[in-house]
């Protein structure tokens, strides 16, 4: 009997019911995974998981904006599943930093695949402004490791990009759209800004798109649901 493909359910489940709590560390006034424990954490449960960091312009690993600011873009992958992640690159007042240094960029990077792990559920509840995960509370889905080297080559291959890469062509279901859709409010309430909201949509540009070509409605519901959350949001 053929093995049961992996849904991105499954690994929510997972991943999502990990004490992480005795592994959270604070630096000023933020709380934040080592990104070697999360790795290993993920490996542990699926060693052929990936990770790929996006080139950006001039071949730096990072999109640059008009105003010299800059954000990483990080995807995870697990069997034929995806998440995608982006964080700027910030000072330790979470002000954005123009003209980035090499050791500020790269510090970024590992924050952003411990931010992208929580889209798996690993560590969610450090974004959700709780100390620890319960298992009691309503499941939500949010989105290998290769050495350094490997990665380094792999990312210099590369086409430059500076928008997500487009996913591949899978199977996606009611039950995904559902839980795409929960996910996708669930952490698009906790942005802060609409600049914040804007590169959070921008991130799952593909998911979005496969959610209007196939689950119109799902879609106008959705965009219901944002432009009530982007409403109450304050510009920068």
């Amino acid at each position: 009997m053929p093995s049961k493909e992996l849904t991105y359910k499954d690994v929510w489940d997972n991943l999502s019911k990990i004490d992480c709590s005795d592994k959270v560390e604070k630096k000023m006034n933020l709380s934040y995974l080592s990104w070697a424990w999360a790795w290993g954490v993920l490996m542990e449960h699926y060693p052929q998981a990936s990770y790929l960091f996006y080139q950006g312009e001039d071949d730096v690993p990072y999109v640059k904006f008009p105003d010299g600011t800059a954000e990483v873009r990080c995807r995870v992958s697990i069997d034929n599943l995806t998440r995608e992640m982006t964080l700027s690159v910030m000072d330790n007042r979470n002000n954005a930093i123009q003209n980035p240094s090499s050791r500020q960029v790269n510090d970024t990077k590992m924050r952003c695949l411990v931010k992208c792990l929580a889209m798996w559920g690993l560590g969610h509840f450090l974004y959700a402004g709780e100390d620890t995960p319960s298992a009691d509370k309503e499941e939500k889905p949010i989105t290998e490791l290769k050495n350094v080297e490997e990665v380094k080559k792999e990312s210099k291959n590369m086409a430059k990009v500076t928008k997500p890469v487009e996913e591949p062509k899978d199977d996606k279901g009611e039950e995904w759209a559902e839980l795409f859709v929960k996910s996708f409010l669930d952490l698009a309430k906790l942005q802060k800004t609409k600049e914040g909201m804007t590169s959070y949509y921008k991130s799952n540009t593909a998911d979005l798109t496969t959610l209007r070509e196939k689950f119109p409605e799902k879609k106008e519901m959705l965009d219901g649901e944002l432009k009530s959350i982007v409403s109450n949001l304050k510009e920068v």
